[in-house]
């Protein structure tokens, strides 16, 4: 066979492949970025009608940053905090309050907050569900005291479920 029919032999194949292989979508139970925006939005709103400056970040299912803001005048060290309580609540999937619980000394994962480069182990990260119960991301609020932060990162995350 020369040159010429292996080329056109070789096309034709390659061309046939799409049509003879199924392919499929990825599927995961990952957070839209509307759904990023819509849980940011509403803890925002949480927070204005407290009265509490404060820097809000979402996360999606890999912990990766989804979407953030920083309230004018909010705390510049809460940039830092927020974001690591989203992904401290995504990678354990717990709510971070819950997780420093058992972070204290005698705890049954003390100094847990020193891996990951680094977690934050006080209240203010929520894992994010779907309708279904599917964790599809995580929050992270900062800037408040603990309890206004953890209200805040509720209201968002049951913005996409309410």
């Amino acid at each position: 066979m020369n040159l010429f029919k292996q080329i056109k032999v070789c096309v034709i194949g390659l061309a046939l492949i799409p049509m003879s292989t199924t392919t499929y979508a990825q599927i995961t139970n990952d957070i839209s970025h509307e759904e990023a925006f819509e849980i940011l939005l509403a803890a925002k709103k949480n927070a204005e009608d407290s009265n509490v400056l404060v820097n809000i970040a979402v996360v999606d299912a890999g912990a990766n940053l989804k979407a953030f803001i920083r309230m004018d005048d909010s705390f510049l060290g809460s940039i830092d905090v927020a974001i690591k309580k989203a992904k401290t609540a995504r990678y354990f999937d717990i709510d971070t309050g819950e997780l420093g619980e058992l972070t204290q000394p005698g705890g049954i994962i003390y100094n847990i907050e020193l891996s990951n480069g680094g977690l934050i182990t006080f209240p203010g990260g929520l894992p994010i569900k779907n309708k279904d119960g599917k964790i599809i991301g995580a929050i992270g609020v900062s800037g408040g005291t603990i309890e206004q932060d953890r209200a805040i990162a509720t209201a968002g995350a049951k913005s996409i479920v309410d």
